[in-house]
């Protein structure tokens, strides 16, 4: 059995649209496996509508620990140097380069803190 979210994640579509034209909160592999094989007309859409700019869904993992949990990516994240879980501190990660200051990004995920080094002005 696979959740309603994984198969959202297989599909590379939002939870959202999953919900809305009904996938179960469960489904079985055989089940994911036809509606694959025999896409329904909102996901042959959904398809032919991607342009490649902005993932649906974006694997985010922990630089110290290795956690790693997929999301949706958001607008104004910015790129990151550094993705760390929150409970680790800043002596975990490697000190920003000559030249750079650190900032932090909270809320990323569940549970990740995003680190940007950038150039200080």
């Amino acid at each position: 059995m696979i959740t309603r979210r994984e198969a959202a994640l297989r599909l590379d579509i939002p939870l959202e649209m999953a919900s809305r034209h009904g996938i179960p909160v469960r489904m079985s592999e055989a089940a994911f496996a036809d509606l694959e094989e025999n896409p329904p007309a909102w996901l042959l859409q959904s398809r032919a509508n991607r342009t490649g700019r902005k993932p649906v869904w974006v694997q985010l993992t922990c630089d110290v620990c290795g956690f790693s949990e997929a999301a949706r990516p958001k607008k104004w994240w910015p790129a990151f140097s550094y993705l760390t879980c929150a409970h680790h501190g800043y002596d975990e990660l490697p000190e920003p380069a000559s030249g750079f200051s650190r900032s932090e990004v909270d809320g990323i995920g569940s549970r990740f803190v995003g680190i940007v080094d950038e150039p200080r002005a």
